[in-house]
């Protein structure tokens, strides 16, 4: 038998390496903070409010929390018991140009790097990368030109994604209940990985993955060897616009929302819990921030990479959860899978 006709678990934990990887972005928002943006030079004024922090860094929300969220992760700020913001003892030892052991110099060795230069504009300007001026990064929106209309951007982006999935999908099999669920739809399912592991283990489901042509392509390519092909339908659709043309009884949402600001994922959120049968659930697949927003780290610099890439950052369990209580949905989890990736599941109840 192929190999590709089944999906194993890996018998170790690949997180440390993906957490090593991101930790550049800690580093680059830590070098903006004291070099671009004066962050510890205000702070050693005293406590300041999120609303006046914000006004003086001349922010707006998006980038601002992607910011402080890092360096509370970082310990370098945190929250008084007002919940103004204000620099750490090590910070307003080590990073305030006026005291004895100043380190900000030796952090602006990094200041002009290119990564950490346009990190600074995607901060100021919150808007992603233009990738050799193909358009918006890695996201696809209708009439705005994108890299994932472009053939070779949108494999080479999907294929890299799809080490990371190989890994989560089994965990995310093994965790996630679907024994009532005969119908799943995959928005913006990608690959196809994560759905052929749900196949696997539920030899009962029937899953339609829905995604932009280039990605197709390649979903069809993954699914070639599948023996639970034939149970994969795939759809040609927007996931902005798609609509169903048969009961649905559960949607996957799997490391989507973090694309997206927050008004597009409330957006996105209330359309499909619309969609939904009775008791049919919407499931969140996706990394998690603290519900305070100051960590923890390693999912705190994953969201500078969204951020810098995407219309999004990463979001904590209560924004999920409080979006989905909005459109009427019983929320439980999360559950943890790999990779710092975890589930949350909304209910629709009966009215």
């Amino acid at each position: 038998m192929s190999n590709n006709t089944s999906q194993p678990s890996p018998s170790t934990d690949p997180t440390p390496i993906f957490e090593a990887f991101r930790w550049r972005y800690g580093s680059n928002l830590l070098t903006a903070a004291v070099a671009h943006f004066g962050v510890f030079e205000r702070l050693a004024q005293g406590p300041v409010s999120e609303m006046d922090l914000k006004q003086h860094l001349q922010l707006e929300s998006r980038p601002f929390v992607v910011l402080l969220t890092a360096l509370q992760a970082m310990n370098m700020v945190q929250r008084d018991a007002e919940g103004k913001f204000q620099a750490t003892e090590m910070a307003l030892e080590h990073l305030d140009s006026k005291k004895t052991f100043y380190v900000g110099d030796y952090l602006g060795l990094a200041a002009d790097s290119p990564e950490v230069l346009d990190l600074v504009e995607r901060l100021k300007t919150n808007q992603p990368a233009d990738i050799d001026h193909q358009g918006a990064a890695f996201i696809y929106r209708a009439g705005v030109k994108s890299a994932m209309e472009q053939t070779a951007l949108a494999r080479h982006f999907t294929l890299s994604l799809a080490g990371r999935a190989r890994n989560v999908a089994p965990a995310l099999a093994e965790k996630l209940d679907l024994k009532n669920v005969s119908h799943l739809v995959d928005v913006a399912g990608g690959t196809g990985i994560y759905a052929l592991a749900l196949l696997e283990k539920n030899p009962h489901l029937e899953v339609t993955l829905v995604d932009l042509p280039e990605v197709l392509n390649i979903a069809r390519e993954m699914a070639a060897a599948s023996p639970h092909r034939d149970r994969l339908h795939l759809v040609e659709g927007d996931m902005f616009e798609w609509n169903p043309d048969t009961k649905v009884d559960a949607f996957l949402f799997s490391n989507i929302f973090h694309d997206w600001d927050v008004t597009e994922c409330q957006n996105l959120m209330r359309r499909y819990s619309e969609l939904l049968e009775p008791d049919g659930r919407l499931i969140v697949h996706d990394v998690f921030l603290n519900d305070a927003l100051d960590g923890p780290a390693p999912i705190a610099f994953y969201s500078a990479a969204l951020f810098t890439l995407t219309e999004g950052r990463a979001y904590s369990a209560g924004e999920y959860r409080s979006w989905m209580e909005a459109c009427g949905l019983e929320v439980t989890g999360p559950f943890d899978t790999l990779i710092h990736c975890g589930i949350l599941t909304g209910k629709k109840t009966k009215r």
